[in-house]
């Protein structure tokens, strides 16, 4: 295993905005405790409680990916509306100590479903007008 250094690195920070994550046209995590986690030169991913998710649609997967920098990545599928979302979510069980706060945290593939943030301050003036 190695370790984030200047040439590969993994930065993460408190995510401000509310983060959501719908499939099938159902909201399946809301969360405002979501880690933004920026590594090397792929796009930002938003890592959420488990706490937040409506666990009950994820499967475990057989699949399982290793990273050199997180560690070992389990997967998931989804159920939702009689459709079967395969390998939709990752989660780092048991991540190398350079990478704890991912500890306990799922992230979902923006390819297969749709995670997005949620401007509360629009959403709050569009409900007073």
């Amino acid at each position: 295993m190695t370790t984030p250094n200047p040439r590969h690195p993994i930065t993460w920070t408190t995510n401000p905005k509310r983060v959501r994550v719908q499939a099938a046209g159902h909201v399946i995590a809301d969360t405002a405790d979501a880690l933004t986690l920026n590594e090397a030169g792929y796009g930002p991913v938003q890592y959420l409680p488990r706490r937040d998710i409506e666990t009950g649609f994820l499967s475990p997967s057989p699949k399982v990916t290793q990273c050199p920098y997180k560690g070992a990545a389990t997967h998931y599928s989804i159920l939702i509306d009689g459709a079967l979302i395969e390998n939709v979510a990752w989660s780092y069980e048991d991540p190398l100590l350079a990478v704890e706060a991912i500890r306990g945290r799922i992230a979902f593939y923006p390819d297969k479903v749709e995670v997005y943030e949620v401007d509360e301050e629009a959403l709050k003036h569009h409900q007073r007008t």
